[in-house]
Parts: structure tokens; C-alpha cells; sequence
């Protein structure tokens, strides 16, 4: 068994796939109409054939609801490895994203917590590799 796609619900799809493409780096994969939305998938760039992210429509009320009480409840949706925490986040300032969360040690990981312009908050995270095993 593998996870090859999770989704996201996002409140526009066009703005979505701008913001994880064009600022975070993603590709997008796949974009295939249906009906009034699109099947819309983005991957990193660095695993084309990996893992993808389905940027959904929160069109589902139910789907809206729960969006919209993990953003007021601070609660991030994803999360992204990156190997450098500093370096990314002084990258997606450069590029004006929101940072709710700025950098913190968290144990094992570094962390920060960001806005996706789409409903989201989203957590970036890099493994504090330890010298001791």
C-alpha cells in the first residue's frame, strides 16, 4: 500500500494553483474538467511520479465546514518537509506569504506554520537530524 494523492479543499481553485505552483514551487500534474470544477493535482518537482495534492473545491458544505474550523481554530491542514527551514522560510517571504506561526523547535522537527491564501494554514517542518542514535 502507498499514499500516491491526498486533497485539500481550497475556496478557489484558480488562486490555489497559482499559490502552489507559481509560490511554493509545485508542479502542476493533471487538470481535467469536471463539471464546474477541475480534478486538479500539483507534485514536487524534485518526485514528479510521487505523491500528489488534489486541490479540491470546498464546494461540500461539509467539507467548507471543517476547512474553515481548522483555519479559526489555528490547526494546519498539511504538512511539507524541506531541508532547510530557514532558507524556505525566508524563500515564501520573498514571494509575501503569511507566516502565522513563525520558526520553533519542536523536538524532533523544526516548524512553521503558514496561509495558503485558500483556507488553509499549512506547516512546513525540517527533521533535526540528532548526532546521537
Amino acid at each position: 500500500m502507498q499514499i500516491k494523492l491526498t486533497s485539500l479543499m481550497v475556496n478557489d481553485q484558480d488562486k490555489a494553483l497559482e499559490f502552489y505552483t507559481d509560490v511554493l514551487g509545485f508542479r502542476k500534474k493533471n487538470e481535467i474538467p469536471m463539471g464546474p470544477y477541475r480534478w486538479l493535482t500539483v507534485v514536487s518537482p524534485e518526485d514528479p511520479e510521487g505523491a500528489e495534492l488534489s486541490l479540491e473545491p470546498n464546494a461540500n458544505p461539509a467539507g467548507r465546514a471543517f476547512q474553515e474550523a481548522m483555519f479559526a481554530q489555528k490547526i494546519p491542514v498539511a504538512a511539507f518537509q524541506v531541508a532547510d527551514l530557514s532558507a524556505e522560510v525566508q524563500r515564501l517571504r520573498g514571494r509575501d506569504v503569511i507566516f502565522v506561526s513563525e520558526p520553533f523547535d519542536a523536538g524532533a522537527v523544526k516548524l512553521a506554520v503558514f496561509s495558503d491564501t485558500c483556507g488553509n494554514l499549512i506547516q512546513i517542518y525540517q527533521p533535526v537530524v540528532s548526532a546521537v542514535r
